[in-house]
């Protein structure tokens, strides 16, 4: 298992996904308001899911469990603190969709669902202050994607175990091949 710098990834994906203090700090000072209607925006999420035949398999007989977990899940995005320890949770919950074999695109693309699901919500509780509603939006989609990033993290680790351990490819040479070709290529490291 390849040892992964949760403070490296943390900063990369937060920098990729223009998460930025302001909007931690805007997302610590509006949780109070956003935690009552996580319930609702689980239950649109996963309304919406079990609509998608390809889904089902993955909610059949799980689905209180699993509304349950992404409902405590939906809280700690929008509570943080957005650290390397938070990084480690991500990680771990992207982790836990390979482990289950949750097609990447279903982690994408629900990140997708839960805005569609909250956004409305913060249009209601914003509607008399649009200055707020852009920021909150903002702040909500940056620490969306700064997750999703995160998470996929995961899925790219697990092929690149996967492939070492087909082919016989030591991490050290798979490292020097990767450079050699980066270098032959003009291509940067991330």
């Amino acid at each position: 298992m390849r040892t992964i710098d949760f403070t490296e990834l943390n900063q990369q994906a937060k920098l990729f996904a223009g998460f930025e203090q302001d909007d931690e700090t805007l997302l610590n000072a509006v949780c109070a308001e956003l935690v009552p209607h996580l319930d609702q925006v689980t239950e649109a999420f996963y309304a919406e899911l079990m609509q998608i035949e390809e889904a089902k398999p993955f909610l059949d007989g799980r689905l209180d469990a699993l509304k349950a977990t992404h409902r405590k899940w939906l809280e700690k995005i929008f509570t943080g603190p957005y650290n390397e320890d938070f990084a480690a949770y991500m990680h771990q919950v992207g982790v836990v969709h390979v482990q289950v074999r949750l097609p990447e695109k279903f982690m994408a693309s629900g990140i997708g669902l839960i805005g569609k699901h909250l956004v409305p919500v913060l249009a209601q509780s914003y509607q008399d202050d649009t200055a707020k509603l852009s920021q909150v939006v903002r702040a909500v989609n940056g620490v969306t994607t700064y997750c999703l990033i995160i998470m996929q993290t995961s899925y790219r680790e697990h092929e690149l175990e996967r492939f070492m351990e087909v082919t016989g490819i030591s991490e050290a040479l798979y490292a020097n091949l990767a450079a050699a070709y980066r270098e032959k290529n003009g291509v940067s490291a991330e």
